[in-house]
């Protein structure tokens, strides 16, 4: 399982990537891609839409079932990666590079892991399914 040290990470598997204090980029961990199976739809919502951590911001379609996406913080959508909507494939192939979208103005973000709690919680979730 791939979890790089420069990113957050969220308990819905959501992975940030901050640009600076104030924006980042949001994307689904390879641990939730490899869960979800093959995607083949990606729903996502539009620049400019507010989000506050624990809504759901979009959703995702794969051979198994429809998985709703969580918002890892608080802020604005400022940009969103129309590329996966074609492509939902990519998600599956490149988790990390696949971001879904950026955000601006974040304001909430403290409930975040870095990769090594994150890691750490994935264990304790498989470990519970067995």
């Amino acid at each position: 399982m791939n979890i790089p040290e420069e990113l957050l990470y969220s308990r819905s598997h959501e992975w940030v990537k901050f640009a600076d204090d104030e924006t980042a980029s949001v994307g689904i961990t390879d641990y939730a891609q490899e869960e979800l199976g093959d995607l083949v739809f990606v729903n996502l919502p539009e620049a400019g839409d507010d989000f506050a951590v624990g809504e759901v911001f979009a959703d995702v379609e794969s051979v198994k079932a429809v998985s709703d996406i969580n918002c890892p913080l608080t802020g604005t959508i400022s940009e969103v990666n129309e590329a996966i909507m074609d492509e939902p494939e990519s998600i599956n192939s490149d988790p990390y590079g696949a971001w879904f979208v950026k955000f601006e103005g974040i304001s909430e973000q403290e409930n975040l892991m870095d990769a090594a709690a994150y890691e750490k919680y994935v264990e304790e979730e498989k470990a519970k399914e067995e």
